[in-house]
């Protein structure tokens, strides 16, 4: 379930506070695939499913890059701000690949609160996000995603 605040002010002093669990999203070979050809990584790892067979993984595996952008589809499901004016995504502190996620999995977003502060009349949150692998005990990314938010 998600945590809701009713402006970005409201989230001064959560640091810390675990604010949601996503729902389980699965990885299928057409959002690999498209991936690819949106950044031209065509990686025999990603799309050649016979090549990939005969890799340690079994199996193709999704790109890091597209496991980290699934960060605003799964963390829209941790937290929500009912008057929120506009947000804009600042950057990453540090971004970890952990473990690869096969195609068919099932991946799912984790958020927690590592700082909020003032800053140009919002706030600047920094969120740890961790993305679990369904039945994998190794996360496949842990993130600090750094957010402006203006009410």
């Amino acid at each position: 379930m998600a945590t809701v605040f009713e402006t970005p002010m409201d989230m001064l002093g959560t640091e810390g506070q675990t604010l949601g669990t996503s729902e389980w999203m699965e990885i299928d070979q057409d959002r690999v695939n498209m991936f690819a050809d949106a950044t031209g990584d065509h990686q025999w790892i990603h799309i050649n499913k016979e090549m990939a067979e005969q890799s340690p993984f079994g199996t193709t595996i999704a790109h890091g890059f597209l496991t980290l952008s699934l960060l605003p589809y799964l963390m829209k499901e941790t937290y929500s701000i009912n008057k929120v004016a506009m947000g804009i995504n600042y950057g990453c502190n540090k971004v970890r690949f952990i473990n690869p996620v096969k195609v068919g999995s099932r991946v799912r977003g984790i958020s927690e609160v590592v700082s909020v502060e003032e800053a140009g009349g919002g706030i600047q949150l920094v969120v740890k996000a961790t993305i679990e692998i369904e039945g994998e005990e190794k996360p496949a990314c842990v993130a600090e995603t750094v957010t402006r938010l203006f009410g």
